[in-house]
């Protein structure tokens, strides 16, 4: 087991609970209130905090914090790529296929999108639906909903 540490931390309404290597890179972020395997550190988790709460307060567009996802190959790619869609702007689940050079491949992004473990900072609520519609959300709907309203991203329906 590697060495993890976590923290909750008070934001918007909701209690968010990030988790940390011992290299200090950010590997987790849930909305859950189940505390998750390793030590609780505040201290270890503060740059993480700290940009949260920037975020939330509108004053930070852009995450610069180290993070580590666990997945596949093809995960890491849909990852690495939902860092470079600005902030306030949404692409839907075709336009991130095209931007990997995998145009055909809209679902697989979707579903590489659901189990991104990095929510926010990995910015996968700027995924919609081609209809402009939502879309889905591992962290629910209402959630998705409030960081789209954050950023002034405006749905068709």
């Amino acid at each position: 087991m590697k060495e993890t540490y976590w923290d909750r931390i008070e934001v918007a309404h909701w209690s968010v609970t990030v988790t940390v290597d011992g290299s200090n890179r950010l590997i987790e972020l849930s909305f859950s209130s189940t505390d998750p395997q390793g030590e609780n550190s505040p201290e270890r988790c503060t740059k993480v905090r700290q940009q949260l709460l920037e975020y939330f307060a509108g004053t930070r567009r852009q995450f610069t914090l180290l993070v580590a996802p666990a997945g596949t190959n093809f995960q890491q790619q849909v990852w690495h790529a939902l860092r470079t869609i600005p902030y306030g702007t949404a692409w839907g689940y075709g336009d991130l296929a095209r931007y990997i050079g995998k145009p055909g491949a809209a679902r697989a992004v979707g579903q590489a999108n659901g189990a991104n473990p990095i929510p926010i900072v990995i910015p996968c609520h700027r995924v919609i639906a081609a209809n402009g519609s939502i879309g889905g959300f591992s962290c629910g709907i209402p959630i998705k909903r409030r960081l789209l309203a954050l950023e002034r991203i405006e749905l068709a329906t």
